[in-house]
């Protein structure tokens, strides 16, 4: 059994939570949320906490700790949200929001036009910050990436989209002897 699976996950107030079989329905104030969970493993909303159980099989065992955190994911996201920031570095490199379509400007050849995905808000500040906010821990991660893709950091001037705050490892550039 998972030590992680085995701790209730508590509902906050004005948080309520539906199981019918393996489908659990999160609602909250930011939004509704559903997923069904794996097959070993089975549900149960008991005094303001959802319990997770598993039979002991070896896929039970592996799904126990992962639904839990799943459920957990949920309920953080219908009550408080998730949110990531990305920033763009590059003399000429900018975001621009049109309705929802994020347009990307990044040193290459054409400008880079990404449709927003529904459930995602998207907000630009001063054309180099963009914050992604969603309830899906999971879309909310996706985008970022799929952001991110377009243009990777890269090791010698650091240039390209980037997390906010995050470390690039530059590399050394070349040496006149």
């Amino acid at each position: 059994m998972s030590r992680l699976g085995k701790i209730p996950v508590k509902l906050p107030e004005k948080v309520k939570a539906d199981v019918s079989g393996r489908l659990i329905s999160v609602e909250g104030p930011k939004g509704k949320l559903s997923r069904e969970m794996p097959e070993p493993v089975s549900l149960k909303v008991e005094g303001g906490a959802v319990l997770v159980f598993s039979d002991t099989t070896r896929k039970g065992k592996m799904m126990h700790g992962l639904s839990r955190s799943l459920i957990q994911g949920m309920v953080d996201g219908v009550s408080k949200g998730f949110k990531k920031d990305l920033e763009i570095v590059g003399v000429g490199y900018k975001f621009q929001l049109n309705g929802n379509i994020l347009n990307i400007a990044a040193g290459l050849s054409h400008p880079i036009n990404y449709k927003v995905p529904d459930g995602i808000k998207l907000s630009v500040a001063d054309g180099l910050k963009v914050s992604i906010e969603g309830i899906d821990k999971q879309l909310v991660g996706e985008v970022a990436a799929t952001i991110r893709k377009f243009k990777k950091p890269e090791p010698y001037k650091g240039k390209g989209i980037r997390y906010l705050g995050e470390h690039i490892v530059m590399k050394e550039g070349k040496t006149v002897a």
